[in-house]
């Protein structure tokens, strides 16, 4: 149902289901991570009226990583926005956790340097009521052409495409001409 994402790293689509409705994704050495990705697979959405909130959990800087967790709310995801991008690297000094679904938690072992990303199924009136934490930006990823690059409209690739495997049925070595 879900998957998340970090650069340079294999896609996670395998959350660890600590309740019926709150999945869990492990994130080793979480010093190095800037962004992470949340999004649904596309195999089950959300039921209807639901989504996503998605919460950021690293070990609680006061007891030294030998406590508990914090956990701080990123934002969201619903059947009609599937992923999200969210900046996590301010946050692992930042602002104090708030409530969240997930109880004490903790991470796997104090000797890793282990954060984990949990996502929680909701209301969606819920989710909209909810503040997530400043620091974590929803990043809007746009393409922007740089003037050394040409962007080619995808209609234009399908339609040269379709061509192409109507004129290779019509004669298979018409390319070597």
């Amino acid at each position: 149902m879900l998957g998340c994402l970090v650069a340079g790293r294999l896609v996670q689509t395998d959350p660890l289901r600590v309740a019926g409705d709150k999945f869990v994704f492990n994130l080793a050495d979480y010093e190095s991570v800037n962004h992470v990705v949340v999004f649904l697979l596309g195999t089950e959405p959300f039921p209807a009226g639901m989504g996503g909130a998605v919460y950021f959990s690293f070990p609680d800087p006061a007891t030294g990583g030998q406590g508990g967790q914090v956990w701080q709310l990123l934002g969201f995801i619903t059947n009609e926005k599937p992923s999200a991008i969210f900046k996590i690297s301010g946050l692992k000094a930042g602002e104090a956790g708030g409530a969240h679904p997930f109880g004490t938690m903790g991470a796997a072992s104090p000797a890793i340097s282990m954060a984990q990303v949990g996502v929680s199924v909701e209301l969606l009136d819920q989710l909209a009521q909810q503040t997530p934490v400043s620091a974590a930006t929803v990043s809007t990823a746009q393409m922007t052409p740089s003037h050394s690059e040409t962007f080619i409209p995808s209609s234009c690739i399908l339609r040269w495409y379709e061509n192409f495997q109507r004129r290779l049925a019509q004669n298979p070595t018409f390319w070597k001409s």
